[in-house]
């Protein structure tokens, strides 16, 4: 697939201009601080003779008056501060397809007021007598909710922060304490209590209302960089609080006639949605990198080698591909359209479409260097479709079948859904 090309200037290329401008007053600021300590070399120019090789490289730099700030120049060259150089977990990144050490989620996906009741526990045994290993929980749900009184000021003054996890500090270490792998979901550009309390940020139809979803859920603005700001900030705080990943659900443009006609206050020819959502996700993994936090996004399967649903939702496989860390494709069969992949029924063949889905995934990504290729883990069905005509009931045989697509794939990682978080044992092996 082919991306548009655009006169754009994207956010990479404004991060690197700050960069460069970052890199001029520093060198202006050593160049003063290299002037000013000057006289004093010159005063001590004999001992730093004595303390000079053969070669002409300084033997210790302890009598130097040259300031450690002069590090900052560049986290190439020399460092003079260890201390320094630690500090910055975003020059340490390490590829996280990778790292040897990378967990291989099997994980099951659980709202915020079901880990904040008393029927987490039954999860909890659930993961710990079974294969799986991760739970993905509700940190901000598809209303705009906070699931915790999160310590976040904007949060807290909108009055988002509900108190489905009265004690999250607690359940955090619970979850650790069963070795259990804990992924933050973070619903985007869904948000009634960020479009209420801001409404210069609230998407907007063609007649000036604000645009809403079928269940009268207001979205806010994709472009808009406030929006990033708020987004990567609950993040950061679920960092805070303990969670080993973030993940970014509803990361996505809505759909639609009316999403079609809003306005997005751009010239989207120029600026394409795309773009807009790789911006994003660039913005945010720079911050959430420097505290060493991964990062997921979650994606219609339906957009894997189609340009057409790309461009609707703005969701590039291959881009986000080398953007974030972990891709989710939502490759439910139950999502299919009649003759998908060849099938009348996608839903009734629960093996052969996950498998044709991540077939393809690998061929669209395969360009893609290893080290810069997201790590693939699907989304797989762990409900009945009911409202899809000629669906299949999913119980034990149906989840397995799935999982072993994955496999056979060449993938190695999965989460099940469930909205009603209704998981058993059946379909899943028992723990070792």
């Amino acid at each position: 697939m082919t991306r548009r090309r655009t006169t754009y200037v994207s956010y990479s290329d404004i991060k690197r201009k700050r960069r460069k401008r970052i890199l001029c007053v520093s060198i202006i600021a050593a160049v003063i601080v290299l002037g000013a300590g000057l006289f004093l070399l010159i005063r001590h120019i004999s001992r730093v003779v004595k303390e000079t090789s053969a070669d002409g490289r300084l033997l210790s730099s302890s009598d130097s008056t040259v300031s450690d700030d002069v590090y900052i120049i560049s986290m190439n060259t020399v460092q003079t501060d260890p201390a320094a150089a630690d500090s910055s977990s975003a020059a340490e990144w390490i590829s996280f397809s990778e790292r040897e050490d990378r967990v291989k989620v099997r994980g099951i996906y659980i709202t915020g007021p079901m880990a904040g009741s008393a029927g987490i526990e039954d999860l909890i045994d659930l993961v710990d007598s079974t294969e799986l290993n991760a739970v993905v929980i509700d940190m901000k749900n598809d209303e705009g909710n906070i699931t915790y009184q999160m310590d976040l000021q904007s949060a807290q003054e909108m009055g988002a922060c509900i108190n489905y996890i009265s004690d999250m500090e607690g359940l955090m270490a619970e979850l650790k304490e069963h070795d259990i792998y804990t992924i933050a979901r973070i619903v985007c550009f869904k948000d009634p209590y960020l479009a209420e309390h801001n409404p210069q940020l609230a998407l907007k139809k063609a007649d000036g209302s604000n645009l809403t979803d079928a269940y009268g859920l207001t979205w806010v603005n994709p472009y808009k960089e406030e929006v990033w700001e708020y987004l990567t900030d609950v993040a950061l705080a679920a960092a805070d609080m303990g969670f080993d990943e973030i993940q970014y659900d509803y990361v996505r443009f809505p759909i639609g006639n009316e999403a079609e006609t809003a306005d997005y206050g751009v010239d989207i020819q120029s600026y394409p949605r795309e773009q807009a959502i790789m911006n994003f996700l660039d913005y945010a993994t720079e911050h959430l990198h420097e505290k060493g936090i991964p990062v997921t996004a979650d994606v219609f399967g339906t957009i894997i080698g189609s340009a057409i649903d790309v461009e609707q939702v703005g969701q590039d496989y291959v881009g986000l591909g080398s953007t974030v860390d972990v891709l989710c494709p939502m490759i439910y069969p139950s999502h299919y359209g009649k003759g998908v992949f060849g099938y009348d029924v996608p839903d009734a063949y629960p093996y052969e479409t996950v498998y044709a889905a991540l077939m393809a995934s690998k061929s669209e990504l395969a360009g893609i260097a290893d080290k810069d290729r997201a790590v693939v883990r699907p989304w797989l069905q762990a409900f009945t479709a009911t409202w899809v005509s000629g669906h299949i009931t999913y119980g034990g045989d149906e989840i397995r079948s799935q999982i072993q697509a994955v496999y056979d794939a060449g993938y190695e990682e999965w989460i099940l859904w469930n909205a009603s978080n209704r998981y058993t044992d059946e379909g899943l092996e028992k723990a070792e």
